[in-house]
């Protein structure tokens, strides 16, 4: 199997942790506050630390190439702000409430209705969100599965949260355990959707300077959805230092998974 195709395969897993995160949701009986704190700070951590350690090096490298080394600096910045924009652009049209990376505690005075609507509300957003998460996890692991294998293990660590987002509310809602699961899991589905897309529009048009502006961008995007979702809603969970150390141990697993790999 080729880089592609194994790129498909990382982006498919990566989506797939979702229903991970579905299965934890409803076998839990209820959202684990301080699992959802380390997990999201542990995600951004390793996204933040591959985004500026190993993806914008890389991105420089490639576009030195094409265009030389004394403008290459300004093309791997302009990327990657580029990649900011595009997120942030994507996340203005997102709905504020329910948010897509955070769960909602159940309440016994809830009804089971708008239980399920806050399920379903957030079972969007995660897919509207996750769409270039799989463009990034692809394009990443398309170019390099040694650069491509870090950058699933990121984007897989935050989905479970989001499945556990999407499934919560639902099964409290009075939806069934295998409903719930499987809300979760299409909300993932998103993911190899974006590979598929960023093949057919990109595939034949890869270069140097083109896989350098994308694997920049690709940074931006993990560090806007790190410091914008990941760390804040983590804040709000955590007990202590819970996202601290999640983010420590975040880089710390990054820093061995890129020496190892």
């Amino acid at each position: 199997m080729n880089n592609v195709g194994w790129a498909f395969v990382l982006t498919a897993l990566a989506g797939a942790a979702t229903l991970v995160g579905g299965a934890i949701g409803v076998l839990g009986g209820r959202s684990n506050r301080r699992f959802l704190a380390v997990s999201l700070g542990l995600s951004g951590g390793m996204m933040i630390y591959i985004s500026f350690v190993e993806l914008w090096p890389v991105a420089r490298a490639d576009i030195a190439s094409a265009v030389g080394e004394a403008a290459a600096d300004a093309w791997v910045a302009a990327a990657f702000f580029v990649g900011v924009v595009c997120i942030a652009l994507i996340d203005f049209v997102v709905p504020d409430s329910p948010n897509p990376h955070m769960a909602e505690s159940e309440s016994p005075h809830d009804e089971g209705r708008v239980l399920r609507r806050a399920g379903l509300m957030t079972g969007v957003a995660i897919a509207i969100h996750n769409f270039p998460e799989g463009i990034a996890t692809f394009l990443s692991a398309a170019r390099d599965l040694q650069l491509g294998l870090p950058v699933a293990v990121a984007v897989a660590l935050h989905n479970i949260p989001e499945g556990v987002a999407v499934a919560v509310p639902i099964h409290h809602g009075g939806g069934s355990k295998r409903k719930a699961m499987a809300y979760a899991a299409v909300s993932g589905l998103a993911e190899p959707l974006g590979a598929l897309i960023a093949w057919a529009a990109v595939g034949p048009l890869l270069n140097d300077l083109v896989l350098g502006c994308i694997t920049a961008a690709v940074a931006g995007v993990m560090v806007f959805i790190s410091l914008d979702t990941l760390i804040p809603n983590a804040k709000r969970y955590e007990e202590g230092h819970d996202t601290v150390y999640g983010l420590i141990i975040g880089m710390a697993l990054m820093a061995f998974t890129l020496l190892v790999i």
